[in-house]
């Protein structure tokens, strides 16, 4: 008897254990307003092109975004910068090209066609620079972690001193919304770290929410059409069910009237 009550005892410390741990490391994410979310919504223009600033002058220089062409920034449905602006932004970077009739590699401007330049020619040097961790691709990063656009948003407000007794190691940093709260990314955001050429104030929260909903349009860059396709889904189903249901009454109206 002693020993199955050892043993009760015992398990019941090991499955209490892990709950207890997780349910007071899990926070509930900051919550804001976004312009796509639901049936209806639509990408903030303004918040989208604010948001690639941040990405360019905050972002890129660790963080890629391979799947993204300087076109798409052009695209109806994402920031739509004109064909003139996205031709500037694309100009504005060295490509490296080639090999030309010498079999030698060169660097040109960069062209609408092209992809988004990458910061670091390979993982390794990715990993060297950022002291063994390797910044993850942006493409689809929304999708690519639990949460979503608020797990984002919030990770980029949640640096916080660690808590009275907690050590962190070198290049380790507290953060309140990230899984295990130590992040090997540090605060990347301030107040003013960017002048919004729109004239908004770039305070943390706004540049978060920025950058959070470009991050949003390119892992889904035809969300608006897809809105636009359900919606136009929902109106014809609706149709063809009063069609089908008057068709139905006319139809059992005569059998009725026969009988």
């Amino acid at each position: 008897m002693k020993n199955f009550l050892r043993i009760l005892s015992l398990i019941i410390v090991f499955l209490a254990t892990p709950l207890s741990s997780h349910a007071a490391e899990k926070v509930e994410y900051l919550k804001t307003d976004w312009s796509f979310k639901g049936l209806f919504g639509k990408f903030d223009r303004g918040a989208l092109q604010r948001g690639y600033q941040v990405y360019t002058e905050v972002c890129a220089s660790c963080h890629s975004m391979k799947y993204l062409s300087y076109r798409n920034l052009a695209e109806k449905g994402g920031p739509e910068f004109t064909t003139a602006q996205a031709k500037a932004i694309a100009a504005s970077f060295e490509v490296k090209d080639g090999p030309n009739d010498d079999g030698e590699m060169f660097t040109r401007p960069g062209r609408l066609s092209d992809k988004f330049v990458m910061p670091y020619e390979n993982v390794k040097a990715a990993q060297a620079a950022n002291g063994g961790a390797y910044p993850p691709d942006m493409s689809v990063l929304v999708k690519a972690r639990g949460g979503g656009v608020d797990y984002i948003y919030s990770l980029l407000q949640g640096y916080e001193d660690p808590p009275i007794g907690l050590t962190l190691d070198e290049g380790v940093y507290y953060n309140k919304f990230m899984y295990g709260n130590k992040v090997k990314m540090s605060n990347q955001l301030s107040n003013g770290l960017v002048e919004y050429s729109d004239g908004k104030e770039a305070t943390v929260e706004q540049m978060s929410k920025d950058v959070t909903t470009f991050l949003m349009w390119t892992a889904e860059p035809h969300l608006e059409s897809r809105h636009r396709m359900g919606f136009k889904a929902i109106v014809y189903l609706i149709i063809f069910t009063i069609l089908v249901y008057f068709s139905m009454k006319k139809i059992w109206s005569r059998i009725e009237t026969k009988v």
